[in-house]
């Protein structure tokens, strides 16, 4: 589906454009100021693993550092103009299509579109680390950094900044994950959490990479289930007499978005829910996901775009260290340590989501 530009006015004024060169000459100053840490997280406000590699992710970095609550206008203007410079690039390929220079412009086209899927893929790295930056949890950086002597450790470990961005429903699925991929039961003492085991670096690197996964599919299938309850609620208040029901036109003009996405008011939501059953309103997340036939459960754990692979696979070979995914290295490590890791790639995979909802209605997004 393609998505109009139209829904996303123009800022009046960019504060951006003749600052650019500027605040990025001044993040380089302040990040060389940083010395190596082993695990430092305050060595560097954007102590990333992995670094923008263009001018639109490097550009994004400055403004976190330097005009924050710019953040958001400046990730605005960034996507609108990548849009505009590939499909200026596309249609100039069109027109030439009969023309000697077919082929020049074809492979032009060719070269924005690469530049441009770089460029967004850094700009929704830098919005993922803007929402952790949000509830102030720093990424973990480089591994290489975080051991020594053979053991790794993450200090500090974060769990509650982690789980509080998850419902209570969702936080009992990712409990779960957390005690069936290291073993931690969701009740275990301080003891148990800082007691070591050994683990190989690429089981590791597994781990990590399929818990984000996990959490992009724990926040399509938390959504999904709300849509589909506040739908049964709406639909089952259709049935009840006209003066208690809500009929199909006024269903349309109070809009489906507000279905969509559960912003029904508490007046409204006791309404569509009498006659239905108590199972029936209290439906857990977990049994809901259980019942997912083959086809659902693949569609909500799918990534929606190759951006999103690509990005994943940046952020974890730029973690772990490019090719050393792939060793048997064993390494020495805490309990705690493992969650951390495992904590932060959920909430990586929910705001990945949240990330590419976002971009693709400014900037379409490769289907994957």
């Amino acid at each position: 589906m393609e998505y109009s530009l139209s829904f996303h006015k123009a800022l009046p004024f960019s504060p951006f454009s003749h600052r650019r060169r500027f605040l990025i000459r001044k993040s380089q100053l302040v990040v060389a100021r940083a010395g190596p840490s082993h695990c430092d997280f305050s060595s560097s406000p954007l102590n990333t693993p992995l670094e923008p590699n263009s001018s639109a992710g490097r550009f994004l970095s400055a403004v976190l550092l330097n005009q924050r609550h710019f953040f958001n206008h400046a990730v605005s203007d960034e996507l609108k103009q990548l849009s505009n410079d590939r499909n200026a690039a596309f249609d100039r390929m069109l027109l030439s299509s009969a023309s000697d220079e077919a082929a020049l412009h074809r492979r032009i086209a060719q070269l924005k579109e690469h530049e441009c899927q770089t460029a967004v893929e850094d700009v929704m790295y830098m919005l993922i680390f803007y929402k952790f930056s949000e509830i102030r949890v720093p990424l973990v950086p480089k591994l290489s950094r975080c051991i020594y002597n053979g053991r790794l450790e993450i200090w500090p470990p974060k769990d509650w900044e982690l789980e509080s961005i998850h419902s209570i429903e969702v936080l009992e699925m990712v409990r779960e994950h957390i005690s069936t991929v290291i073993g931690l039961r969701a009740n275990s003492s301080v003891t148990d959490s800082w007691s070591t085991t050994q683990i190989q670096r690429q089981h590791l690197g597994r781990v990590y990479v399929a818990s984000i996964l996990y959490g992009y599919f724990l926040k399509s299938a938390s959504l999904r289930h709300r849509l589909e309850l506040c739908l049964r609620l709406a639909l089952h208040d259709l049935r009840l007499s006209n003066r208690n029901s809500l009929q199909l036109p006024e269903m349309c003009s109070y809009g489906l978005n507000n279905l969509v996405f559960g912003r029904v008011d508490n007046r409204q939501s006791v309404s569509l829910g009498q006659g239905l059953s108590r199972q029936e309103q209290q439906e857990k997340l977990k049994c809901y996901v259980m019942g997912f036939d083959p086809e659902t459960l693949q569609r909500c754990a799918k990534l929606k775009s190759n951006e999103a692979v690509n990005l994943i696979e940046k952020h974890s070979c730029a973690l772990f260290g490019n090719g050393l995914l792939e060793t048997d290295e064993v390494i020495l490590t805490s309990f705690s340590s493992l969650k951390r890791l495992v904590l932060e790639a959920i909430a990586f995979g929910s705001f990945l989501w949240d990330t590419e909802e976002y971009v693709n209605t400014v900037y379409k997004l490769k289907e994957n």
